[in-house]
C-alpha cells in the first residue's frame, strides 16, 4: 500500500468535502480545462488563442454589484470562491458587476476591495492583478449582441413592457410570439443600431434573444438582453445609452475571464439554461473560447435574527433605526468588523456551515461561537465593572495603613505566559458589579451578602458586613472586612475556603470608559419571513450604553484592539469613537449564548 498523502491546514484534503470540491477534483482529474490558454487579460477567443497554457488550474470569481455594502452572506461567497481557488492552485477574480448605471457608486467599490482584503484574500496572482469590472466589456457585449442578431438569435421588440410581460405566459400557459419576432436580421440590426445611437426613448424597445416562447422554463422565453437607459455610468460616463441585462452580461464576463467554475446562489439555477445557451451560441460563432465556463449553484446563507436584503438594510439606515451601515448591530461586514468580529472568525464560520444544494437556516449562535473560539485563544484579559457600586473595606486602614494601595497582578492571557502580566492596585475602595451584592440572597448565590466570605479575584478574601442605602432604598455602598494573609499568590492565601469569586477595579487606578452593550437587532429569528414587517420585530434592547470602570491596562488600548472582559465576554475598542482619554468599547459577544433555549 502506498503511504497516505500528507495534508496541510490549507490543502484540499484537510477541508470538509462538499459537492463543489468534488466537481473541481473530478474536473482536474479529467483535465476538463487543462488545454485552456490565458493571454494575461480577459478577452475573446482570438485574444486567448495567442496566450500560453493557463498557469491557474481553475478560475473562480467573486462578482459583487457595487451598489451597497457587503454583508455576512457575501462573506460566505468570498470565502468560498477565494478559498477554492487557493486550495486547488487556482486564481479568484474580483469583478465589479457594474452593468446598472443608476445604482452604483465608487464608495461601494472602495468598501468592497477593503472588505475582501480584510477577510484575508487578494486578487493578485502570477504577477498580475485580477481586478476587473464588467463595464470594461461593454464593447464586446455589444459586438456579441450584433453577432446574435446576424445569426438570427436575437431581435428588437417594440412591445410595451406590460405587453411583453403578458405575452410571456406563465407556468401553465405558453408564451405568445411578439409581432416583431419575424423581422429579418438586417432589420433588427438597423433597429438595434438606432437604439445604440440614442434615436429612441428609454423603454421604447428592447433587444431579446430568440429561443422558445413555449419553453417550460420561463427564463428561456426570449429574455431581454439589452435595454435603453440614459444614465451616466461611473466608469464609462455617457458613452452608452443602452446597457446589457445582467443575465446576458454575466456569462459573457465569465467567458472573457476564462472562469472555469462560476459559483452562484440557488436563485440563479433557473437561469443556468440561458447561461449555457448564450455561451454555446457565442462559441459556435467563434467569439468565445472553449470549453466555456459552467455555472454551479449553492444554497445562500439564511442566518437567524438577521436580514440581508439591501433594500431593507438601507431602510434601517435611512430611517435612522441604526447608526449607519457600520452600526455594530448590522450584518454588514463593516458592521461586524466594528462589532469586534475577526477575519478568522468569519472564515471559520463559512467553513463550519458548509456548502449545500438545499436551503436551511443557520442559528446566529453559530456565528457567535466562531468568534468566541477565535478570540478565546488570542484576546488579552482585563477586568471591567459595567454596573458599578462602591465596595468599602472598612478595616483597610487598620490592617494596611491609611492611603496605602497594594499592588496586584494577573496574566495578560492565562494560556500565553509569554505575554506577561498586567499590573493594577487594590485599596480601601473598589468598584464591584451591583449584581454581585444581595442583601437577601437567593438560593445558590455565593457572592456578597452579609456574613458571607468571597474572594476579590487576584486579590484578597473579604467578608461582607452590610450596605448603605439612599432614601429610595437604593444600595449606594457595600461594606466588607478584609481577611488578613489571603492575598492571591501569597503563602497560605487559600487557607480560607470560599465559593464565590468576583471581579473588581480599584477606585485608585480605575479608568472610566463608555461601554456599548450590543445585542441582536431583531427579537424574531426570521424577522422578514412570510411577508412579515421586519421593523415590528426590532429588539428594543439591542443597544445599551453604560459608563463603566476598567482596569488601567485598558488605557493603552487602540482602535480595534480586542479583549475578554472577565466574566462579561469579548469587547473591542470602537474603530470610530475610541481615542486616548476617551475609551469606548463595544461588546462583540458574551462568554456563552444568552439566547439559548
Amino acid at each position: 500500500m502506498s503511504a497516505p498523502t500528507p495534508t496541510t491546514p490549507d490543502s484540499p484534503a484537510s477541508k470538509p468535502s462538499n459537492f463543489l470540491r468534488q466537481i473541481i477534483e473530478h474536473d482536474l482529474e479529467d483535465g476538463t480545462y487543462a488545454q485552456r490558454r490565458w493571454a494575461g487579460s480577459p478577452g475573446d477567443a482570438a485574444h486567448h488563442a495567442q496566450g500560453t497554457p493557463d498557469p491557474a488550474k481553475i478560475r473562480t470569481r467573486f462578482p459583487p454589484e457595487p451598489n451597497g455594502y457587503l454583508h455576512v452572506g457575501h462573506a460566505k461567497s468570498i470565502c468560498l470562491n477565494f478559498g477554492l481557488a487557493r486550495d486547488y492552485g487556482g486564481v479568484c477574480h474580483l469583478r465589479f458587476d457594474d452593468t446598472n448605471p443608476e445604482k452604483e457608486d465608487l464608495e461601494y467599490v472602495t468598501s468592497i476591495k477593503d472588505t475582501v482584503r480584510w477577510l484575508g484574500f487578494d486578487w493578485q496572482a502570477h504577477g498580475t492583478s485580477h481586478l476587473y469590472q464588467a463595464s470594461d466589456y461593454f464593447d464586446f457585449m455589444y459586438r456579441a449582441a450584433e453577432a446574435l442578431i446576424e445569426a438570427g438569435h436575437a431581435y428588437v421588440d417594440e412591445q410595451s413592457a406590460e405587453d411583453i410581460r403578458l405575452n410571456r405566459g406563465d407556468f401553465g400557459k405558453p408564451g405568445v410570439d411578439s409581432p416583431f419576432r419575424g423581422r429579418t436580421p438586417a432589420e433588427n440590426l438597423a433597429r438595434f443600431r438606432e437604439m445604440r445611437d440614442g434615436r429612441h426613448e428609454d423603454g421604447a424597445m428592447v433587444l431579446r434573444s430568440r429561443i422558445d416562447m413555449a419553453s417550460p422554463n420561463i427564463n428561456l422565453r426570449d429574455p431581454a438582453i439589452y435595454r435603453i437607459r440614459r444614465a451616466t455610468h461611473h466608469n464609462t460616463g455617457d458613452k452608452w445609452c443602452i446597457y446589457p441585462m445582467y443575465t446576458f452580461a454575466h456569462p459573457i464576463e465569465d467567458a472573457l475571464e476564462q472562469i472555469t467554475h462560476s459559483i452562484c446562489t440557488l436563485e440563479f439555477e433557473d437561469q443556468r439554461p440561458f447561461y449555457d445557451w448564450l455561451l454555446d451560441r457565442l462559441c459556435e460563432g467563434g467569439l468565445l473560447a472553449q470549453p466555456h465556463p459552467h455555472q454551479y449553484e449553492f444554497a445562500r446563507l439564511n442566518l437567524t435574527y438577521v436580514i440581508t436584503s439591501k433594500r431593507k438594510l438601507a431602510a434601517l439606515v435611512n430611517e435612522q433605526r441604526v447608526n449607519g451601515w457600520d452600526d455594530p448591530r448590522m450584518p454588514t461586514i463593516v458592521g461586524l468588523r466594528r462589532r469586534g468580529y475577526t477575519p478568522e472568525a468569519i472564515q471559520l464560520f463559512a467553513e463550519r456551515i458548509g456548502v449545500t444544494k438545499s436551503d436551511s437556516w443557520i442559528d446566529y449562535s453559530t456565528l457567535e461561537g466562531c468568534l468566541r473560539e477565535t478570540l478565546d485563544v488570542s484576546a488579552p484579559r482585563a477586568m471591567a465593572v459595567l454596573d458599578p457600586v462602591k465596595l468599602v473595606l472598612t478595616n483597610w486602614d487598620e490592617l494596611m495603613g491609611a492611603n496605602f494601595v497594594d499592588s496586584c497582578s494577573a496574566p495578560v492571557h492565562p494560556h500565553l505566559p509569554e505575554l506577561g502580566k498586567r499590573q493594577f492596585v487594590i485599596g480601601r475602595e473598589v468598584w464591584i458589579e451591583r449584581g454581585d451584592f444581595e442583601e437577601a440572597p437567593p438560593k445558590g448565590f455565593f457572592r456578597l451578602f452579609p456574613g458571607n466570605k468571597t474572594r476579590l479575584k487576584y486579590g484578597h478574601v473579604i467578608e461582607c458586613t452590610g450596605c448603605v442605602k439612599d432614601a429610595g432604598g437604593q444600595v449606594t455602598e457595600v461594606q466588607a472586612r478584609l481577611l488578613p494573609d489571603t492575598k492571591s499568590g501569597t503563602p497560605g492565601s487559600d487557607a480560607v475556603k470560599v465559593k464565590g469569586v468576583i471581579t473588581w477595579v480599584a477606585v485608585a487606578d480605575a479608568v472610566c470608559a463608555e461601554v456599548r452593550l450590543y445585542d441582536r437587532l431583531f427579537s424574531d429569528p426570521q424577522p422578514d419571513a412570510g411577508g412579515k414587517d421586519f421593523l415590528e420585530s426590532l429588539n428594543p434592547d439591542s443597544l445599551k450604553v453604560v459608563t463603566a470602570f476598567v482596569e488601567p491596562s485598558l488605557a493603552k488600548a487602540t482602535a480595534d484592539d480586542k479583549f475578554q472582559f472577565e466574566r462579561h465576554g469579548y469587547f473591542v475598542a470602537d474603530n470610530q469613537d475610541h481615542a486616548p482619554g476617551k475609551l469606548v468599547f463595544n461588546r462583540a459577544t458574551g462568554l456563552r449564548d444568552s439566547w439559548g433555549k
